[in-house]
């Protein structure tokens, strides 16, 4: 990896309609925000509508220092809107309004010099809804260094068969428990435990790396050749919008900075504690609130 490594994430930026506020979301876009505070330089390919909410959206990622570049404005569609509602758990269901501007990311030629000196492509399932953003993302895929696939399950917005396609590509696969057991069963009615989940995952699609990350259970980090648990932080849970995003954005971000697996899941696990203590996904911090909330809590 180069000294300064670098990140794509490919996909939907939109504003998450909550019950008491109304915030910018979509996890690339949280991923983003988070890799660019670790101090990753980061690019988001996405699309939003030609309209206040889009332009409020690119303002809000210029303020954030994040690059617009590579942010399409679209004429005919609106930028996204989300509802989302909390259940028990703290667990959020979402209402995704289609069709919007993400749904029709287009290639452009810029992007090759972009994934040549990328060492990671981030990218979802949701943002392959449709045939427009699912041909760029192939695209992007034929050249990208190392594929991160956060599968993100939103009903009824996936394809099995697309996900299936996505799979043979990726490298790096993150998903929660639930989606674990949801995937493998598409293609193997058999599975019945996540050991044998992860197992089929890997031995069928040729997947090195999986990420399955269980809440306040913690997560667990799976390669052929072994398995690395890591516990979650126990903290005050305000929400857990994006806590997923944050706790991608952290191991990735440490990984690429040549760290340990072992540190990269310990961060990830304090970044991804630290967001969920703070509404929404992308809460304002710095380095130093992280580091003196991680030695503080910090884990033997």
């Amino acid at each position: 990896m180069s000294n300064e490594p670098s990140v794509v994430c490919f996909g939907e930026v939109l504003w998450d309609v909550l019950p008491d506020e109304t915030l910018p979301g979509g996890a690339p876009m949280n991923v983003a925000y988070h890799l660019n505070k670790l101090g990753i330089d980061t690019h988001l390919i996405s699309r939003v509508g030609n309209d206040d909410q889009g332009r409020k959206l690119l303002s809000q990622l210029a303020s954030w220092q994040l690059s617009t570049k590579y942010c399409q404005v679209d004429n005919k569609f609106k930028t996204s809107e989300v509802i989302a509602t909390e259940g028990d758990n703290f667990e959020m269901t979402y209402d995704i309004l289609l069709p919007v501007a993400w749904d029709f990311i287009k290639y452009e030629e810029s992007f090759d010099s972009l994934l040549e000196k990328a060492d990671a492509l981030v990218f979802g399932s949701l943002a392959v809804r449709n045939a427009t953003s699912e041909k760029t993302l192939k695209s992007l895929l034929e050249s990208a260094k190392y594929k991160v696939f956060d599968i993100n399950l939103r009903s009824p917005h996936y394809s099995t068969i697309t996900t299936r396609e996505l799979l043979k590509k990726t490298d790096l696969l993150k998903l929660n428990g639930n989606e674990l057991m949801q995937v493998a069963s598409w293609y193997d009615t058999t599975v019945n435990t996540p050991q044998d989940a992860v197992r089929f995952l890997q031995d069928d699609f040729n997947i090195n790396e999986i990420i399955v990350t269980n809440g306040s259970r913690g997560s667990t980090y799976i390669t052929p050749e072994g398995i690395i648990n890591q516990e979650a932080y126990h903290v005050e849970v305000a929400d857990t919008v994006g806590s997923g995003d944050s706790f991608l954005a952290g191991f990735l971000a440490k990984k690429l900075q040549g760290q340990t697996v072992k540190v990269a899941l310990s961060y990830a696990a304090a970044l991804a504690s630290f967001v969920t203590q703070n509404h929404g996904a992308c809460p304002q911090y710095t380095m130093d609130e992280l580091e003196q909330f991680k030695k503080l809590n910090e884990m033997d």
